[in-house]
């Protein structure tokens, strides 16, 4: 079984910079594609950004200039530099792990963190 363990998050006023850390555990032999959603009260969730077993980045634009994702690949665990925060970054934040696999022939799995609250205030 993997877990996904998030820790970072809590109340910053706007314009502060949080962190986000996610880290992987478990019986884990590769992961493709780490990232991190989030969703706000009465919305759905949506993508902030994403990173690759390649190293190779994606950006929600509403986050494009301000967040900046990357990752430990031999601590399996992913973080989320936040600058310049916005009241409307204000949300639940989920980490994930995408075409995960425990073994070489495992079958591809997603994982998905509970979640860390980031408040942001005006």
């Amino acid at each position: 079984q993997v877990r996904l363990v998030e820790s970072g998050g809590g109340l910053v006023q706007a314009g502060g910079s949080l962190r986000l850390s996610c880290a992987a555990s478990g019986s884990i032999f590769s992961i493709v594609t780490m990232g991190w959603s989030r969703q706000a009260p009465g919305k759905q969730r949506e993508l902030v950004a994403t990173i690759t077993s390649g190293a190779g980045t994606n950006y929600a634009d509403s986050v494009k200039g301000r967040f900046t994702i990357s990752r430990d690949y031999a601590k399996n665990t992913v973080y989320l530099q936040m600058n310049s925060l916005k009241p409307e970054d204000t949300a639940v934040y989920y980490c994930n792990a995408d075409r995960v696999r425990t073994s070489s022939r495992s079958a591809d799995r997603t994982y998905w963190g509970q979640g860390t609250q980031v408040t942001v205030s005006s």
